[in-house]
């Protein structure tokens, strides 16, 4: 049929971004975050099944390498309060809380979401091959019981979508947008760092 327009209402974004010269942070990074864990084997319990999950970092001590990833982080973050159309001019846009997660091989994150912010996100400190995708699925739980029988997979019926990611990738996503990552598949550890982000008036 020639004569129809769809028109696609309600988007659910995921903004996916590259570090530029990200080797030497991520290393920096890295040798933060294992002394974390050394400092700290127990860890929390959180969306993470197996693997190691950091306590909120210490964002406030100036030149730490925790701060110098935020002060990084922070204009992709204003890009994405573009995107969506949203105010900037005098808002304190910041970072409400961030953190670690180590997932060795088989560890894998369950579905969950982030309440009492407007974005989150997650940086890839380490990503080898095969340490598994980020998942996202509809937050519109009406539409799991709107369709009948499905013949052809598209973006008008589907319920979840996956995103590959690699070493210095950012991806930055409505806080309400339930996601999971999938099983470590690889003999390496998949390192990521997460962040919240909100709004101070």
């Amino acid at each position: 049929m020639t004569d129809q327009e769809i028109f696609k209402f309600f988007p659910e974004p995921v903004f996916k971004y590259k570090f530029k010269d990200f080797k030497d942070l991520n290393k920096e990074l890295s040798e933060y975050i294992y002394k974390l864990r050394d400092e700290d084997r127990n860890g929390l319990e959180r969306s993470n099944k197996g693997g190691w999950h950091s306590k909120n970092f210490e964002l406030a001590i100036e030149d730490s390498i925790q701060k110098k990833f935020a002060i990084i982080a922070q204009p992709y973050i204003l890009n994405v309060f573009q995107n969506y159309g949203w105010k900037t001019e005098n808002k304190n846009i910041r970072i409400k809380e961030m953190w670690a997660i180590i997932n060795e091989e088989g560890n894998f994150n369950v579905l969950h979401t982030h309440p009492n912010c407007y974005l989150s996100a997650a940086y890839y400190v380490k990503a080898p091959e095969n340490c598994g995708r980020f998942q996202v699925e509809s937050p519109n739980i009406a539409r799991r019981h709107s369709y009948p029988e499905i013949h052809i997979r598209n973006e008008l019926n589907t319920e979840g979508a996956g995103v590959d990611i690699n070493e210095g990738d950012l991806l930055i996503f409505p806080a309400y947008l339930p996601h999971k990552v999938r099983q470590n598949k690889s003999n390496e550890d998949r390192i990521v760092i997460s962040f919240n982000v909100d709004v101070r008036e």
